[in-house]
């Protein structure tokens, strides 16, 4: 989990800049954003969202109307508390950007859907619903990278928004068998997905909802080594470092359960390469593969239920890491040498 600030950070003499602002490319200003992009991620939970959201704000290609803090796996009795904690180290973040965005950080609901009917309530659900029946010519992609909660109880209450985005989630088991992964594996081997099933139920059975799902087996890929973490990310000045230290303070936390490793799975990363990074000629990520299938019912088990004749959805089986990897890193270098210009 990620590490909750108990006080706040001090971002006197950062330079400060809105959403929509990219003033390290000031020497080639961007093309208008092409897309909106909802995010929503378990910011209190593993630090690959912090990864994904520094980004997302720094790609121009997107627009970020809102970022929506959902809540974690319920794994231990007591208050529930996750979103508001997850809103905290949204907003610490934000502040170590130096970006000004407070409007735009809500926090879910705090607990998963009791079934498939009955939604929750949150800020997040209103601000989920007013974003997409807003008029604007744009795609709307819903980036989710933890559990389905909000996004779920938005179409519960408002199934008229189905037809207005696309979810792109970072979750569920292969559709097919792997050799490197446990197919027996229970539920809760995959996070996201136990996060809240009833949510991704509803999500995988609502008939106008497209989705494009990056399942386990090919979010896994998204390793980066701590050598090129510490190079090229710690290297990239105090924004930098500070993600790195979320990695490595992770790693720590959990070091009585597994040994150290040189690698860490960046997996919430595919929502910036397939929302942000599309070509000049496509109008999609044309250096991903993916297959479109029809959208299977989920189990409860999380496992698939073929339905020949649902409507289609994509199913991401490789990623461009390399761009991706590399497009974060040049970012977090043409920031930083903008900030430390500016300062």
């Amino acid at each position: 989990m990620a590490r909750v600030p108990t006080e706040r950070f001090d971002a006197r003499g950062l330079p400060r800049w809105r959403p929509g602002e990219h003033p390290w490319l000031a020497d080639a200003p961007p093309v208008p954003p092409r897309a909106r992009v909802i995010v929503d991620n378990d910011f209190a939970g593993d630090p690959d969202d912090l990864f994904q959201l520094v980004h997302h704000v720094l790609s121009p290609a997107v627009e970020i109307p809102l970022v929506v803090s959902s809540h974690l796996r319920r794994d231990a009795p007591g208050p529930a508390t996750t979103a508001a904690d997850g809103l905290r180290v949204l907003a610490d973040l934000c502040a170590r950007l130096g970006l000004d965005a407070a409007d735009r950080l809500v926090a879910g609901a705090e607990e998963p859907l009791v079934d498939v009917r009955t939604p929750r309530t949150s800020a997040a659900v209103d601000a989920i619903v007013a974003e997409a029946l807003r008029d604007d010519p744009r795609p709307l992609f819903y980036a989710a990278g933890g559990g389905l909660t909000d996004l779920a109880s938005a179409y519960l209450r408002h199934p008229e928004i189905a037809r207005r985005l696309v979810v792109v989630w970072i979750g569920g088991f292969e559709h097919e068998p792997l050799s490197w992964l446990d197919a027996s594996a229970p539920v809760t081997a995959e996070y996201n997905l136990s996060i809240d099933v009833a949510a991704a139920q509803v999500v995988f059975d609502a008939p106008d909802l497209e989705v494009w799902q990056v399942p386990r087996s090919t979010y896994r890929t998204c390793v980066m080594s701590d050598a090129e973490m510490r190079v090229r990310v710690r290297g990239a000045g105090a924004l930098g470092r500070h993600l790195y230290d979320e990695v490595r303070a992770e790693m720590v936390k959990h070091e009585h359960l597994r040994p150290q490793a040189e690698a860490y799975v960046l997996g919430d990363s595919p929502l910036v390469l397939l929302t942000a990074l599309a070509d000049f000629w496509e109008a999609g990520p044309s250096s991903c593969e993916h297959v479109v299938v029809p959208k299977p019912a989920l189990r409860d088990d999380g496992r698939y239920a073929p339905r020949p004749d649902a409507p289609p959805m994509r199913v991401y089986g490789r990623v461009d890491v390399r761009l991706m990897h590399e497009d974060l890193h040049a970012k977090l270098a043409l920031f930083e040498r903008w900030r430390a210009g500016a300062e």
